[in-house]
């Protein structure tokens, strides 16, 4: 098990947040509050870098769209940015690769 870590760098663009470990059950709640902790203002996008995630399950996709949620309600944009292959392959299996904009990396955040 590798405990959650949630990073964020500010952009001219708006929020990157760099979330490495497992995204759970047990710790999914961590990005939620992060998330709710997080001004977004209209236009901006909201780029959550998933390079460093080892593990997700279905709370942690539960989160990602409470992400998306969030920024919708702002007003803003977001994009998943190094999304592991295992995730992808759950994320286009259900549909959620329409959903989100995903991006090879974050670097066209800043």
């Amino acid at each position: 098990m590798n405990p959650l870590t949630v990073r964020q760098l500010d952009t001219t663009t708006g929020p990157v947040l760099y979330v490495a470990g497992d995204l759970d059950f047990d710790r999914a709640p961590v990005l939620r509050s992060r998330l709710d902790q997080l001004p977004l203002s209209r236009g901006q996008c909201l780029v959550l870098d998933l390079s460093g995630l080892a593990f997700c399950d279905s709370e942690g996709i539960t989160a990602l769209l409470a992400a998306r949620q969030h920024a919708l309600a702002a007003g803003a944009d977001i994009a998943l940015a190094a999304v592991p292959a295992n995730l992808l392959r759950v994320l286009t299996l259900v549909g959620l690769d329409q959903v989100f904009t995903l991006r090879p990396d974050s670097s066209a955040a800043s």
